[in-house]
């Protein structure tokens, strides 16, 4: 015998499963099909009395809305499911664990965003004060709108200084300085001939010795 076999043989065999075990196991298998179907049972119920409901709600001529009760997410999401299908507007409102309940509207009867985020702060939605808000609001929104449309007046000078100083230089000359001016030009141009020094270095020496001898023949008084 080769040692793997010994080896094999020298070990303990895993514990078989017992008949009993095996049937607690079948059992408890079976239990949680059982439950399974029984909730898929549930909700299909829950699902078919949804659509019942909304039925009787579309043919009422007389209701405009339906609110169900506050119930767990997974019946809300029936709700949705059942009222898309039927193209019944759907909203889910209140608090998450506390009060979380669907609202169902026929669709010339659907909120507006305004009543929405109203129903969904918990407030008490007020048509005529809403009107007058947005009516406020629109008012200053064209208020503003005309602020900003205005042009700057244009600046007008308390007096016409032509007038004002006609009685010195006189009317003719009181038009003449309210004229545009224009740059001149060739104001401080001197020609590049009139720069260079056309004389020779020798006349140029020449002519700076004269000066000196003429400072030094002629000195000045403060000197």
């Amino acid at each position: 015998m080769d040692i793997l076999g010994s080896i094999l043989n020298s070990m303990d065999k895993p514990p078989s499963v017992s008949d009993k075990q095996k049937s607690l196991i079948k059992k408890q298998r079976e239990e949680l099909l059982k439950k399974q179907k029984q909730e898929k049972d549930m909700l299909n119920h829950f699902k078919a009395k949804v659509e019942e409901s909304l039925n009787k709600f579309m043919r009422d001529e007389n209701r405009q809305r339906y609110k169900f009760e506050p119930m767990e997410a997974i019946h809300r999401s029936i709700i949705h499911e059942v009222a898309e299908v039927a193209g019944i507007p759907a909203f889910s409102l209140g608090e998450e664990g506390v009060d979380r309940y669907v609202l169902v509207c026929k669709k010339q009867f659907s909120p507006c965003e305004d009543e929405l985020a109203a129903l969904r702060r918990g407030e008490a939605w007020d048509p005529e004060k809403a009107r007058q808000l947005a009516l406020q609001q629109e008012l200053e929104r064209k208020e503003l709108e005309d602020e900003t449309k205005k042009k700057p007046e244009q600046f007008v000078p308390a007096s016409n200084y032509r007038e004002k100083y006609e009685h010195l230089i006189g009317r003719e000359a009181a038009k003449e300085a309210a004229r545009k001016t224009h740059t001149n030009k060739q104001y401080g141009f001197v020609p590049s001939e009139n720069k260079k020094d056309i004389r020779s270095i020798e006349q140029t020496l020449a002519d700076i010795q004269t000066k000196k001898r003429q400072k030094l023949n002629h000195p000045t008084e403060a000197e």
